[in-house]
């Protein structure tokens, strides 16, 4: 643990906040920081290969407070919260998650939350990094509903990886460790309300520990290491390797408000054929009819292993024209190859298809292939 350190060599300012686990996590070895919805997120616990075997094969700890909550209430919070969701809510059971995604009126993504059920009129959405609740706010005060939106006070850790489950008995008891995957309970950790979720942004076996007391931060975040350390947990962040090898899509990164979901593939969100209203419903039945003009595929890159992530959008061609753009590029140490996620006009995306690829290191052949690249049948991260 580094304790000279003071957060003021990373910080900006007041307008971009810190965690309830910022200090703990620069105590831990975190050596950089980026911003994710207006806040501090760890991105450097020093090589990104290592916290990539770490998380595979035994666990990590994530700061991902990032995950702020839009919190739905009153009335009518259920239907509301279907209003502003395109997937089908109506047999969503209290204990239960959803991956949803959130559409404008012209049937563009706004976010990818998850979406938690704490009771028939309160929900929480576990949000991407987007202004979620402006949207809501926004689209509350013209739906005639009676709901109540804000922000809670909570905040999120991941425990991911094989050993996760370990980790969480010896600091929770066996209770949590009988979660169903996308499943929560409540939990009261010595006075402290927590909710515990089998869920994560890793595609292993993993949870997540939602902190309802700010104050509680370093307190929950070395319990956790006290009784994870033996067991091998060590301290990380999320992994852009393992994030790609599953096809997981980052906001910002892989899809943009400039998207739908027919071309990021994403179509078993929507379900049209409900009868209740959502936001951007017509948009997307449109959309659905005419059909798509690109697609989201994931891509094989020739060449040497790449180094780091793009920073750029890569452009790629085909024939000298261009075709599309790479989102998400890394080089998979598991797989021993450099992997893609990408969009591509949709005359390109058949698998198969060979195309080039303008990187920082020159023009790289590169060719089409399934996504997901790694476990696509998920059944990691759905273990029993």
């Amino acid at each position: 643990m580094n304790e000279a350190l003071s957060f003021s060599k990373f910080s900006f300012g007041t307008q971009v906040r810190k965690s309830p686990f910022s200090d703990a996590a620069q105590r831990w070895g975190a050596m950089g920081f980026s911003v994710y919805n207006h806040m501090y997120i760890p991105r450097d616990f020093g090589d990104p290969v290592q916290n990539f075997w770490n998380l595979v094969n035994e666990a990590i700890l994530c700061d991902v407070s990032v995950e702020r909550q839009v919190e739905i209430t009153g009335p009518d919070a259920a239907k509301f919260t279907q209003y502003i969701c395109c997937r089908d809510l109506s047999k969503m059971k209290v204990g239960q998650c959803k991956y949803v995604l959130i559409t404008d009126q012209d049937g563009a993504i706004i976010n990818d939350p998850v979406l938690l059920k704490l009771a028939d009129n309160h929900f929480w959405l576990s949000i991407a990094d987007s202004d979620v609740l402006l949207w809501a706010k926004g689209v509350a005060l013209h739906a005639g509903m009676d709901v109540q939106i804000g922000e809670p006070d909570v905040s999120p850790l991941q425990l991911q990886g094989p050993k996760s489950r370990e980790v969480l008995r010896a600091a929770f008891g066996d209770a949590p460790t009988d979660l169903k995957y996308y499943w929560f309970m409540e939990y009261d950790w010595e006075g402290v309300p927590l909710v515990i979720s089998r869920t994560g942004w890793s595609s292993e076996l993993g949870y997540e520990i939602f902190l309802r007391d700010g104050s509680a931060g370093d307190r929950l975040w070395e319990h956790l290491m006290a009784v994870g350390q033996p067991l091998g947990l060590k301290p990380g962040h999320t992994s852009s390797i393992r994030r790609i090898e599953a096809g997981m899509l980052s906001y910002h990164a892989d899809m943009t408000l400039a998207n739908n979901p027919y071309e990021m593939g994403m179509d078993r969100l929507v379900n049209l054929e409900i009868e209740a209203d959502f936001v951007g419903k017509s948009a997307l039945a449109a959309i659905k009819k005419q059909g798509v003009t690109q697609s989201f595929v994931g891509l094989e890159v020739d060449g040497d292993a790449l180094v780091g992530s793009n920073d750029t959008f890569w452009v790629i061609s085909s024939q000298g024209a261009q075709v599309g753009y790479v989102t998400s590029a890394v080089h998979s140490p598991r797989l021993g190859k450099n992997i893609a996620l990408a969009m591509v006009a949709v005359d390109q995306a058949e698998v198969g298809n060979r195309v080039v690829v303008e990187t920082e290191f020159g023009s790289r052949s590169a060719v089409v292939v399934p996504k997901p690249f790694y476990d696509p049948s998920k059944a990691i991260a759905a273990q029993s």
